[in-house]
């Protein structure tokens, strides 16, 4: 038995996305399994005013701690394994550390985020990876990445995806088209972006594509303002494409369960992802999606997905209109997708987190 603690702190991200989401369910799942392990909640004290909201699993293995060095010094001497669920070193050096890579863009692609970033996220990449006696990631991509820009060795390397929650109700075809035209008007397909407005998103790629496409075509963009955003409203209003883009910014979940089901299409043309969860996300809603042939995307769609050149915006219209109007292959990635979607679970996240955790507790 090992006590084990888990950086919960950014689950209380203010608009909570891929890490915040990958860290509350994976946190829940591992409370459905099996295990002689006690763990710990480990939460900044940057976040003890939200106390009232800490996550703690109903379960006696599970317990809270707050952690800030060096208030609490002594932690490391209690604590067998510590987690970084978000890809930082913690604040104390543990006997074994384990820390989640979802992507290392910051270092691949320095027009993805600002140089003041890039050189902060480098520093705390690379010192977690040095002390990390294990590594987890979300797909075999992001291992090749870790791989060949931080060289760690393979045989440190753990890949564990991450999983999707099937909506716990599915709109009719009637109630779906009845949301569509709430959201775009009677008569129009939504194509749906989920994510951020930023370079790597290649939202401008999307609103490129959008011009190929007949005018009943429009694009609802929910995601706030990231690097590179200025470049996308500014794009919005020299191609007069007002009318036919949607700005919603950040919608919390509820809201995106609606929108998902309402979608004619998703359209994620990203150029780098290391894992990708709007695709899976569409797909547990059965909506098809186009997306990219670059990074962890096809690796996480598999054949569930059309994919295009993302540098191509007469490829991604070809392909957005193929999903849409062809209702044979619509059919067909609609079920491909719930297919693929079922295979991602937080469970299977869980269950090979958990191993990792045996292997170390092991010595």
């Amino acid at each position: 038995m090992a006590r084990i603690a888990l950086d919960a702190s950014f689950i209380f991200d203010s608009y909570p996305t891929g890490i915040a989401i990958y860290s509350r369910r994976l946190i829940e799942s591992l409370a459905g399994l099996s295990s002689p392990h006690r763990f710990l909640l480990a939460y900044r004290f940057s976040r003890l005013r939200r106390r009232r909201e800490f996550l703690r699993p109903a379960d006696p293995r599970f317990s809270v701690q707050l952690f800030q060095r060096p208030v609490t010094f002594w932690q490391p001497w209690r604590t067998g394994i510590f987690h970084s669920l978000a890809q930082r070193p913690p604040a104390f050096r543990y006997k074994r550390e384990v820390v989640t890579i979802h992507d290392v863009f910051p270092i691949t692609g320095p027009e993805y985020s600002t140089p003041g970033f890039q050189r902060k996220f480098s520093r705390l990449l690379r010192e977690a990876l040095d002390r990390a006696d294990r590594v987890l990631v979300l797909s075999e991509y992001t291992a090749g990445q870790v791989m060949r820009h931080c060289g760690v060795g393979r045989d440190r390397i753990r890949v564990a995806p991450g999983g999707v929650d099937p909506p716990a109700e599915r709109l009719s075809p009637e109630a779906r088209l009845r949301e569509r035209e709430r959201v775009v008007g009677r008569g129009n397909e939504m194509l749906l972006s989920v994510g951020v407005l930023d370079n790597r998103k290649n939202v401008l790629g999307s609103l490129r594509a959008l011009e190929h496409l007949p005018e009943r075509y429009r694009l609802v963009l929910a995601g706030g303002d990231g690097y590179g955003s200025e470049r996308v409203h500014a794009a919005i209003r020299n191609r007069g494409l007002e009318d036919r883009v949607k700005r919603l910014g950040y919608v919390p979940r509820c809201v995106l369960v609606s929108l998902y089901q309402a979608a004619s299409a998703l359209l994620y043309p990203s150029l780098e992802e290391g894992f990708g969860f709007p695709m899976l996300e569409a797909m547990a809603h059965g909506v098809p999606v186009v997306t990219s042939r670059t990074s962890a995307l096809p690796e996480v769609g598999g054949r569930a997905a059309l994919y295009a050149d993302p540098l191509d915006a007469a490829d991604i219209a070809a392909k957005v209109k193929a999903a849409v109007e062809d209702s044979a292959l619509r059919e067909s990635l609609v079920r491909a997708g719930f297919e693929r979607a079922a295979g991602f679970t937080w469970r299977r996240t869980a269950e090979r987190t958990l191993a990792v955790y045996d292997e170390l507790a092991a010595g």
